[in-house]
């Protein structure tokens, strides 16, 4: 079908498909179909057959368009109609009315591509766009802000940027059928936005008056939000304007560059004026606070992940690696750890560590360890407060390593080495009486000795009702509070047991744990005897069965003797009871080879308890043939009953303060004996006297009056029966000041673990050479050091001494070449 005349080209595409109007003719169809009996039949085209050639097939049907070839010229439609999209430009860009409606500037340009003027179209757009930016952009921003800040330019171009993006999304609407046909299927050309956003780019920032000013001006907000000056205004530019830098593709290639420059040399400023490296402390804090606030400023303007890792790695080199000798200066470390700044020194360790530098900590960390450990052990002035303030301070240092150091193993492992080294130092002095016995191991002992003795609260600063530190030991009474503490105990003890591990001497500690176990118990004086079997347990897994052995052997021989005590009452009971106006009578039978030696001190025995302790060892001697009994009146104690005028108590005391109380009954209440008629009568030696009267009549519970009043004995001194006594309780227990351990005790201990050290290292030597016949000196060394790892690591002088001190028994002889040999 054609039109009679040229019609309007919006209307020449209205019909796509046009088709002629020839029908098909009734004589060219064949129907031979049968006709029903109702005399109805089908239509013509019911069961039409479509002509069929074997050889070609199905005859094709064509469809062909129509419509007629357009008399129009397109050049001239082209003009006219880029003339309206040209007004309608400039419109949009000074932001008027637009004089054409979208849908016709739309349906013009679409015209135009159909009719092949496509890439016309396109110059065309692109050569507006690209006036416009120069002319009305670039050069408005050039003439307007000539004077301005670098701030002021950069909003400039951050307005017309934003200004330009929604100019641009009216002119995609108009040429958006050339966006999506010509564009996408010519590969070198840019949709209708990539091309505005390069015109921009290219036209606009990268003229040099205005990247330069807007990188100018982005560096200036950065370095006021250094500052803390920025104001909100200019912290929203500022996010805007790396916005715009990211949408222009820029960021990379301009900005960042720019940006980490400045940093660079921020950083560097900063560490010379703002940084205070004076102060080691300060120092990290500032180094810390500083890169928290360029991280957070990375996230808050939306940086790139790679721009945060150059700032990140500036810092690292600027501020961490450059300062190296900064941060692991020992004087500043060490100042760090006294004042115990571990929040300080958890930054410090940060920033070490991100450069893999933490462990350069370890040998400033190890001095102060061994320097304030060894303050410890060797302060004499405080020596009964020594395992307090090592697990104090041990405390502090785990805390250190598994917060501060986040658990750092090498520095885990200098702490463990240097607080072993500063435990096991040795110094002769008062305290140890000239020997190279290590102090802790003793202190460790007394301090377990407290815990057992008389639980957590014994021990001040453990305990959870304290007792008056100006006290004397045996003025605190430990039988008050809560019975049950086993918990308590058992945590306390692990953590002696901590300090315990660190020693190599364990003979020293041996030595004063046997001796307070025997006080406790042949005293009775454990606060729970579950938590003295817990200990023995801790101690066979810590050291072995043999380290043991004898602590073991004292247990058995406590029940064994619990046993022999039940035998013995039942036969007295058997034979009708004891003779009236005796005493009851417990005696603990042990053997001398696991027990501790106590010295034989002279007493007279009241004769009633003399007679019962008679009746008891002829029992005994009689029931075990060839054994012999020696009593040791140092370590007995008893239960008084004592009638005062203003009550009666019991009182619980020791042997020797039951010997000089009993002196009492035979004179009446209102005289008194003086201090020699008591010794006299008692047969106490003037030390164990004085200690015992010092018990009696100036501690805590007066129940004898001494005259003249004071703290100290005298033998000028009288005593008298105390009218006037009382107390709430009606038990009494007055503290055996003659059970605390005393100077010679304490020497006599120490001197023998130094004697037996020697005998161990002389009988080592002796099983070595007698194994290897022969043997070089320095082998000889290693070889005894071995041998007694298990007891402590001996000193080479010490093995010296004793290798020679055997070639003077001829155990051993020395060759030429500085060797030994076994003499048989």
């Amino acid at each position: 079908m054609q039109s009679s005349g040229a019609r309007h080209p919006k209307d020449a595409f209205a019909s796509m498909y046009e088709f002629n109007s020839t029908r098909l003719k009734k004589d060219h169809l064949n129907d031979s179909s049968p006709v029903p009996e109702n005399g109805r039949t089908k239509p013509a085209f019911a069961n039409q057959r479509v002509p069929f050639n074997p050889q070609t097939g199905p005859k094709k049907l064509v469809v062909k368009n129509l419509r007629a070839a357009t008399r129009l010229d397109t050049r001239a439609y082209f003009e006219k109609t880029w003339k309206e999209n040209d007004k309608a430009l400039d419109a949009i860009f000074k932001n008027e009315k637009d004089p054409y409606s979208l849908e016709e500037l739309y349906k013009g340009a679409e015209h135009t591509c159909r009719h092949g003027h496509s890439a016309d179209l396109y110059e065309h757009l692109s050569t507006k766009c690209e006036t416009h930016l120069n002319g009305n952009v670039r050069d408005r921003i050039r003439r307007e802000e000539s004077n301005s800040s670098d701030v002021d330019v950069l909003r400039a171009l951050v307005n017309a940027w934003q200004t330009w993006q929604k100019q641009l999304q009216t002119v995609r609407q108009i040429f958006f059928y050339m966006d999506q046909t010509y564009c996408l299927r010519t590969p070198d050309k840019m949709s209708v936005l990539q091309m505005g956003l390069s015109k921009f780019r290219s036209s606009v920032f990268y003229d040099p008056f205005i990247r330069q000013k807007s990188l100018q001006g982005i560096i200036a907000l950065i370095e006021s939000d250094r500052r803390g000056n920025l104001i909100e205004t200019d912290a929203r530019l500022l996010r805007q304007a790396v916005d715009t830098f990211h949408q222009l593709s820029i960021y990379t290639s301009d900005l960042e560059p720019t940006l980490c420059a400045t940093t660079e040399e921020y950083f560097k400023a900063w560490r010379d004026t703002e940084s205070n490296k004076d102060s080691l402390g300060d120092y990290v804090n500032n180094c810390t606070a500083l890169l928290a606030r360029e991280m957070a400023r990375c996230d808050s303007l939306s940086l790139d992940r790679n721009t945060r890792i150059r700032v990140s790695r500036l810092f690292d080199t600027i501020l961490v690696e450059e300062e190296l000798e900064t941060l692991t200066n020992e004087d500043g470390i060490l100042d760090l750890l006294e004042d115990d700044k571990s929040a300080e020194l958890e930054r410090l360790y940060t920033l070490l560590q991100r450069k893999g530098h933490g462990e350069l900590i370890a040998p400033s960390f190890s001095k102060y360890v061994e320097t304030e450990g060894s303050l410890i052990v060797f302060d004499e002035q405080r020596e009964s407060e020594m395992v307090i303030r090592l697990l104090d301070f041990k405390r502090r240092l785990d805390h250190y390593h598994k917060y501060s150091f986040h658990g750092n193993e090498a520095l885990g492992n200098a702490l463990h080495k240097a607080f072993e080294t500063f435990i096991n130092k040795t110094k002769k002095s008062q305290s140890n009486w000239d020997t190279d016995n290590a102090k802790p191991g003793e202190m460790i002992a007394k301090h377990v000795d407290l815990l057992l003795k008389g639980g957590v609260k014994a021990v001040p600063r453990l305990q959870t009702h304290k007792q008056d530190p100006s006290k004397p030991e045996e003025e605190h009474d430990f039988d008050d509070g809560a019975a049950d503490e086993d918990a308590e105990i058992n945590q306390h003890l692990s953590d002696a047991l901590d300090l315990f591990r660190f020693v190599h001497g364990k003979a020293v500690f041996e030595a004063f744990y046997k001796k307070d176990l025997a006080r406790r118990l042949l005293l009775g004086r454990s606060a729970s005897f579950d938590a003295e079997r817990n200990m023995l347990t801790r101690l066979k897994n810590e050291c072995g069965a043999a380290f043991t052995h004898n602590l073991e052997s004292m247990f058995k021989d406590m029940d064994l003797a619990r046993e022999e005590m039940m035998s013995y009452n039942q036969l007295m009971d058997d034979r009708g009871g004891r003779a009236p106006g005796l005493p009851d009578l417990h005696v603990n039978v042990l053997s001398a080879a696991a027990w501790p030696t106590y010295p034989d001190v002279a007493v007279n025995i009241p004769p009633h308890i003399a007679k019962v302790m008679s009746d008891f060892e002829t029992h005994y001697k009689a029931k075990h043939s060839g054994r012999k009994l020696t009593w040791k009146h140092s370590l007995a104690h008893c239960q008084l009953r004592a009638k005062f005028p203003k009550g009666n108590k019991e009182l619980m005391v020791s042997g020797f303060q039951a010997v000089v109380l009993l002196l009492f009954n035979d004179i009446p209440a209102d005289k008194h004996l003086t201090y020699n008629e008591i010794k006299a009568a008692s047969g106490l030696v003037d030390a164990e006297l004085k200690r015992t009267l010092q018990s009696l009549a100036c501690a805590k519970y007066q129940v004898l009056r001494k005259h003249p009043k004071g703290r100290d004995v005298n033998e000028t001194d009288t005593f008298t029966f105390s009218q006037s006594f009382t107390d709430q309780k009606l038990r009494i227990k007055i503290n055996q000041i003659q059970l605390k351990e005393t100077k010679e005790e304490n020497k006599e201990t120490h001197i023998r673990v130094a004697a037996d050290r020697h005998y161990e290292t002389q009988a080592a030597i002796v099983r070595i050479m007698k194994s290897r016949k022969k043997i070089g000196h320095n082998e000889l060394i290693v070889e005894v050091i071995k041998a007694t790892m298990t007891r402590g690591v001996l000193d080479q002088a010490d093995i010296k001494r004793n290798i020679e001190k055997l070639i003077e028994k001829d155990y051993m002889e020395r060759e030429e070449g500085n060797t030994y040999s076994y003499v048989a």
